[in-house]
């Protein structure tokens, strides 16, 4: 099968970039052709070609016809549609708020995927049939994050795992909590200028990992104790008695219910157990493989292009094509008018038409999402 998966950028080692290039490897594993689309090229596109995987930031570049078109980021998967008709796609929604990362209505998208509660939610409040959208769970490639020796029965080291920690989000409450509790604390990640390229080979020497969504199933993989914790605010300590209802979230922004205080933290930091971390481990260990994940998606790709050979449904989609044309360019002058200096801008605010524009370009990419009860933005 010829797979051709698209993305907004390939630049930075965080969750959805992680994704694709876990997917497109175990793609290539297991003996299908993959390539990547992204218009944004950068340390894991490269990471990939290194591997054997073309990754093209042009469309014509493709070095197959593909049979199914897996996107991310409505952008890149709407070019793709575009350029190869009559291929059909599965769309898989990894943020729940941005106009980016929402999901673009098209009839060749036959399959909508959430990877969490959340991102479900968001497709089906902009309008996405719901016979079309589910959820699909997060992976990790096992084969990279080996199990660590046993636990200790009182945690000696820390890691904060996050490309946003920095003075102005997390990092200060968790910093005084682990001073609190004498625990010796390390922070990796963007935010803070380290971010690491394999994490598998560091997350083995800590005890406790604070981290969410991606970086906290690595750390749990490993064997680590994990708090979630992220800019969004603090959660839970995953134990074995919440797995369950902490996986359909994620393990991400949906749990994060408490603000950042070093109170909060302590209080989960208490819940420690070596033992329960060691079934956490275990059980996630056996439920989120990256090859029994990426099989189910051959088997959707796999019922998908069957129906859509099958199907005599012959949708006019130019006005599709319309939609995608005109949020581009509107996409761009965004990009055009937050690239000038705010002297300017405040110049040009005052000029004829600007005021109904701005609000145009607000509503459109910044409008309010559609939050599950309860949750905070």
């Amino acid at each position: 099968m010829n797979v051709l998966i698209t993305t907004y950028a390939l630049k930075q080692y965080a969750g959805a970039e992680l994704y694709v290039r876990d997917l497109a490897l175990e793609l290539k594993r297991q003996g299908h052709m993959t390539a990547v689309y992204t218009s944004a090229i950068g340390p894991v596109a490269k990471d990939l070609r290194a591997q054997g995987v073309p990754v093209v930031s042009r469309l014509r570049s493709v070095p197959f016809a593909p049979d199914l078109i897996h996107g991310s980021f409505r952008r890149d998967i709407m070019a793709a549609l575009l350029h190869f008709p009559n291929v059909p796609g599965v769309y898989v929604c990894h943020t729940h708020s941005g106009w980016m990362g929402g999901a673009p209505n098209h009839p060749r998208i036959r399959q909508y995927l959430g990877v969490s509660q959340l991102c479900v939610d968001r497709m089906l409040a902009d309008g996405i049939p719901s016979d079309r959208v589910g959820l699909t769970r997060n992976w990790v490639d096992l084969q990279r994050f080996q199990p660590r020796e046993a636990l200790p029965e009182r945690p000696r080291r820390a890691l904060l795992f996050s490309n946003y920690a920095h003075a102005s989000t997390h990092l200060p409450a968790v910093r005084e909590a682990c001073r609190r509790a004498d625990l010796e604390l390390d922070i990796v990640g963007a935010g803070v200028g380290n971010a690491v390229l394999h994490p598998e080979d560091i997350l083995g020497r800590y005890d406790l990992v604070f981290a969410k969504a991606k970086a906290a199933m690595e750390a749990m993989a490993v064997g680590a104790a994990v708090i979630l914790c992220d800019f969004g605010g603090v959660g839970p300590m995953v134990t074995s008695a919440e797995f369950d209802i902490l996986r359909p979230m994620n393990f991400g922004f949906q749990a994060l219910r408490d603000p950042h205080t070093p109170e909060a933290l302590l209080a989960q930091i208490d819940r420690y157990d070596a033992a329960d971390a060691a079934c956490v481990s275990e059980r996630f260990r056996r439920v989120a493989s990256l090859e029994d994940a990426v099989r189910e998606l051959v088997e959707i790709y796999q019922n998908i292009i069957q129906k859509a050979r099958a199907s005599s449904d012959t949708e006019d989609e130019r006005k599709y094509a319309q939609a995608f044309r005109r949020d581009t360019l509107l996409e761009q002058v965004l990009i055009a008018w937050q690239n000038i200096p705010l002297g300017q801008r405040d110049r040009l605010t005052n000029l004829p038409g600007m005021s109904t524009l701005r609000s145009r370009l607000t509503q459109r990419f910044f409008r309010p999402q559609h939050p599950a009860k309860g949750v905070r933005q």
